[in-house]
């Protein structure tokens, strides 16, 4: 039989060694616990039992000492424990002086003669492998050292029940056959790459325009509207021209248009009534990274006076306004049963129905009565909510109302000058509502008399799912008549476990809108046909009847990647984001994650690694530059990138529900290029089979 290459064969023999040397340690608490416990009881009994002064001292430097060792011994059994089957996932040789030593990467440290295991996220020295490649010098300060020298072998490895599966080095790629443990496969193709889709996001602004897209032209286009030719095609076009005002609202899958239509049709409006293009119109997005992405498109249209804002901003200053006397802040720490009742979809009727019987005068006052009683009223608003299957039950409305009592009790002391109280962010809707319904119209900034209203000439949502009723109530009863107002939304990307969905034609119902147009968008311009067909098949059973967009380009299959653990997978991105910097500096890449801490991780491995134009999105707050972007899926809702790397998509973190299909299909429907998925553990079942898996698989 040949033998394997030899680097294969070093490998396997480090690996020998690193396994011999686990065998052979004694966790040192095992036997040194129990001693340490007992001579503290019996210090403690000889220093109860009434030493003197001279003894007692002694014997209380001796507790000393011996509970600083036995914490000491208890601080390290419960930090990060090496995992004999799979106790590092890279090698690096680092060549110092004239002599040579190696250094392995895991996720706990373990320090013996000729074997040095180290925490990739703590030990300094890991660093040398994350910015350096085979072959590079460094000088680095490590642990106020001075450190020169050379990388001379820098590879990642799989090690699964302790056995050696792959090794990836500049020299190629090795793997161990499945079939026959003792034969190896030597692969020097290519590694996997990010590539050929420089640009084509228009989230980057230095990204040249796309093409001019299927069906689109000239002769068909407004001669009013020439600089959004190329970016239309007929059918969007005759939404967003209809003329005059009326209801509008768009649905389609993710790419399909629906932010675009919804911008144009302002630009189209306001060719019509130049007032349009001023305070007197309103376009309202779901979050901060949406609010400043039209604020850059809706410029480039010739519409720069418009006023943008996201629900939450634009609430709490309504709400400031007309309720000066309320405290300011809002609380972080609403349980989710509260906030599902303040966002629930009849919420904004029960509060009708209590005003309708209560009787009182138009007053501020009395709006805030009416709001903090009717969420303490348990048994009212179990009638008026119904109890729906997946709505709130009757205990819950309970924990929920004597929640919103206690914070009234606070409020009223704070009030009287005592105490502190904040406002659940969900109040701003449920007291601009009781305002609306108990005072009347909204009055606008500035009004001399109550006559004078709030009253938009236009007013546009986007991303309509992801919001409650009651916020739109709000919002469309400040529209003058007749009403000029469009909605863009797709069911399929609702991702807040509070907000329960009616549908639109229950939406329609609870805003009062009777002749709302609703029109499906059917073509998905982002994405390639690999992508979509991926993100169809990653709802399941939560896609919409009759969803499926048509696509009209073709990419790179979706691929997905499996690790043993975080830090392989940040070296294998990095060496990727490196190639892709340098071959295509316009681009733009996401790498989204499931949550804050997963961002944290990921931005730090990756900075570590010196990936350039690196960004850590934090409250939704995106550069809109060419680089790589570290986000968590929901910050990038409404987005789009021309790669998009979906990092932890693993079993614990996306199951088989309902709200992780919405989730994790959002996250994959950014990218317009290419895509891939990550996962370091059991892969979500949401991966399924619609991928590629690459052969450098670590399972």
């Amino acid at each position: 039989m040949t033998p394997p290459h030899p680097i294969v064969e070093e490998e396997l023999e480090l690996l020998a060694r690193v396994i011999r040397a686990l065998e052979e340690e004694v966790p040192r608490s095992s036997t040194a616990e129990p001693a340490i416990v007992e001579e503290l009881e019996r210090l403690r009994a000889l220093i109860v039992s009434g030493a003197d002064q001279k003894d007692r001292l002694a014997l209380l430097s001796q507790w000393d000492r011996a509970s600083a060792l036995l914490r000491q011994i208890r601080a390290g059994r419960a930090g990060p424990q090496i995992d004999p089957s799979t106790p590092y996932f890279a090698h690096m040789r680092l060549r110092e002086d004239g002599k040579e030593r190696d250094v392995l990467l895991g996720k706990a440290s373990f320090i013996k003669p000729g074997v040095r295991v180290v925490d990739w996220r703590q030990a300094p020295i890991s660093r040398l492998f994350y910015r350096y490649r085979q072959g590079e010098e460094y000088e680095e300060e490590l642990a106020g050292r001075l450190r020169v020298g050379e990388v001379s072998a820098r590879r990642t490895v799989s090690v699964i029940a302790a056995t050696l599966r792959r090794v990836d080095a500049p020299e190629g790629r090795f793997f161990c056959d499945a079939d026959d443990p003792e034969r190896w496969v030597h692969m020097t193709d290519a590694a996997p790459e990010l590539h050929g889709g420089e640009g084509r996001a228009l989230r980057s602004a230095a990204a040249p325009p796309p093409p001019p897209r299927a069906g689109a032209g000239p002769g068909r286009l407004d001669r009013r509207l020439p600089e959004i030719a190329a970016l239309l095609d007929e059918d969007q076009f005759e939404l967003l021209s209809r003329p005059g005002p009326g209801v509008l609202a768009l649905r389609g899958s993710a790419g399909s248009g629906k932010t675009t239509v919804a911008l144009h049709r302002i630009a189209f409006l306001a060719f019509e009534d130049a007032a349009i293009d001023g305070p007197e119109s309103l376009f309202v997005t779901l979050s901060p990274a949406l609010r400043d992405y039209v604020g850059h498109v809706l410029p480039s249209l010739g519409v720069g006076r418009v006023p943008i804002a996201t629900f939450e901003e634009w609430g709490a200053a309504q709400r400031r306004r007309l309720f000066p006397d309320l405290p300011d802040a809002h609380r972080s720490d609403t349980p989710d049963y509260v906030r599902r009742l303040k966002l629930h979809p009849r919420i904004g009727e029960a509060l009708a129905g209590h005003i309708a019987e209560h009787p009182g005068p138009p007053t501020a006052r009395q709006a805030i009565d009416d709001w903090s009683s009717v969420l303490t009223r348990p048994d009212y608003l179990l009638r008026a909510l119904g109890s729906d299957a997946g709505g709130p039950s009757a205990q819950e409305l309970a924990r929920a109302a004597e929640w919103c009592r206690l914070r009234n009790d606070e409020l009223s002391t704070s009030r009287e000058g005592e105490g502190h109280a904040e406002l659940d962010p969900e109040d701003d809707a449920l007291l601009l509502r009781a305002w609306q319904l108990r005072v009347g119209p909204i009055p606008r900034r500035g009004a001399s008399t109550v006559g004078e209203a709030l009253a938009y000439r236009h007013l546009a949502v986007d991303e309509v799912q992801d919001f409650a009723p009651v916020e739109l109530q709000v919002l469309v009863d400040c529209l003058r008549s007749p009403q000029s107002l469009t909605l863009a939304g797709d069911l399929q990307q609702r991702v807040s476990a509070s907000r329960e969905s009616t549908g639109w034609e229950g939406l329609f119902r609870l805003l009062r809108l009777r002749e709302a147009d609703l029109q499906t968008l059917r073509v998905s311009y982002r994405s390639t046909r690999q992508i979509t067909e991926f993100a169809q098949g990653v709802l399941g059973p939560e896609a919409e009847a009759d969803s499926r967009p048509e696509v009209v380009r073709e990419g790179p299959p979706v691929e997905h990647f499996e690790f043993s653990e975080s830090g392989e997978c940040i070296a294998f991105l990095a060496d990727a984001l490196h190639r892709l910097a340098a071959d295509e500096p316009l681009a733009s890449v996401a790498v989204l994650t499931p949550n804050p801490e997963s961002s944290a991780l990921y931005f730090q491995g990756l900075d570590a690694s010196e990936v350039p134009r690196l960004e850590w999105v934090q409250a939704h707050h995106f550069s809109f530059r060419p680089g790589v972007a570290v986000a968590e899926i929901e910050q990038a809702k409404g987005l789009e990138f021309d790669y998009v790397v979906l990092v932890d998509a693993n079993h614990d973190v996306f199951p088989a529900t309902p709200l992780a299909r919405r989730l994790f299909h959002v996250g994959v429907s950014r990218a317009i290029h290419q895509l891939w998925i990550t996962s370091t553990s059991a892969p979500s079942p949401l991966v399924g089979d619609g991928a590629r898996h690459r052969p450098n698989d670590a399972r």
